[in-house]
């Protein structure tokens, strides 16, 4: 999970920007064969940061006062995603890094069984050591690359969450027409499916053709800077609708942020007419076969050197 450009509160020198001097404090860097990892201080906050082309993006923050924190705006719109779905049996999510999104689910929906992918197992190690994660009944994180993963898994889910970021940027072979088509396979009826895009990228309108070309609704919420699109099939969700889930839900679960709320901030976009989304912009695809993309997706996913 990736934050953009954040400025807040008791964190304001934690930004996604170059190595800037400030007043936090080096807990623990590591070097893995995915990721420069650097574990930060700031009380009552540790943060999760990853170096990539000399530059340092912050990935993940944790209020070690507050549990059920979740202090970046964007992780908690991807929680949007439970006043869409038809039911709240299983989730998955893609990208785990701090774990504090899946973490803050479990902690509201304990009995729900939440599956985490994360591919770096050493930023699955330094999150149960900094990030207050720890190993309970219906909460499974799994080292894998995600499409991996969903390619050789039977299962379906409720609700999928995808947040994986290299750097600035989504893996590519996490943003293209076939990867979402697994995506949809992997859903259960009346599933949905939730990603954090950063809108700054000259990949954004493809990335919104592509996830479009496989689920005909999208709904975008704002986050201070980040855009989290949820996707599903079949008709919209009329807000009166979502307005009801949200409620239930809301009650039901009794979350920190509400779902009632986030509704407020939901906005569809016209996608056809060219005007918000450029209308040149290309669906991206596999340029190779399947076959192909197993071989090649765990040498892509290394490091630069």
């Amino acid at each position: 999970m990736i934050i953009r450009s954040l400025v807040f509160g008791m964190l304001a020198s934690v930004v996604a920007a170059a190595h800037a001097q400030d007043n936090r404090n080096l807990l623990e860097s590591r070097e893995s064969l995915y990721n420069n990892i650097y574990v930060y201080e700031q009380p009552p906050y540790v943060s999760m940061t990853f170096g990539h082309n000399r530059r340092i993006y912050t990935e993940s923050v944790y209020n070690t006062h507050d549990d059920k924190d979740l202090p970046v705006d964007y992780t908690r719109y991807m929680t949007a995603s439970l006043m869409y779905a038809k039911d709240v049996h299983s989730i998955l999510e893609i990208g785990f890094g701090g774990g504090r999104t899946a973490w803050y689910l479990h902690r509201f929906l304990p009995n729900v069984p939440i599956t985490s992918v994360e591919l770096d197992p050493t930023v699955v190690q330094l999150a149960k050591k900094y990030f207050g994660i720890k190993d309970e009944p219906d909460f499974q994180v799994v080292n894998r690359d995600g499409r991996l993963f969903l390619q050789e898994s039977k299962d379906k889910y409720d609700v999928i969450l995808i947040d994986a970021y290299r750097g600035p940027f989504v893996p590519f072979h996490l943003l293209t027409k076939e990867f979402y088509q697994i995506v949809k396979d992997h859903l259960a009826e009346g599933g949905v499916v939730a990603q954090n895009v950063e809108p700054s990228t000259m990949l954004f309108d493809s990335a919104v053709k592509t996830i479009n070309a496989v689920f005909p609704q999208l709904d975008f919420y704002r986050a201070d800077g980040n855009i989290v699109t949820v996707a599903y099939d079949g008709a919209e969700r009329k807000g009166e609708d979502l307005a009801a889930f949200a409620h239930d839900r809301d009650k039901a679960y009794g979350l920190r942020y509400s779902l009632a709320d986030m509704l407020n901030e939901r906005r569809r976009i016209d996608i056809a007419s060219g005007k918000v989304i450029d209308a040149n912009a290309k669906v991206l695809t596999d340029d190779f076969a399947p076959v192909e993309a197993l071989k090649s997706i765990e040498r892509h996913n290394r490091k630069l050197p």
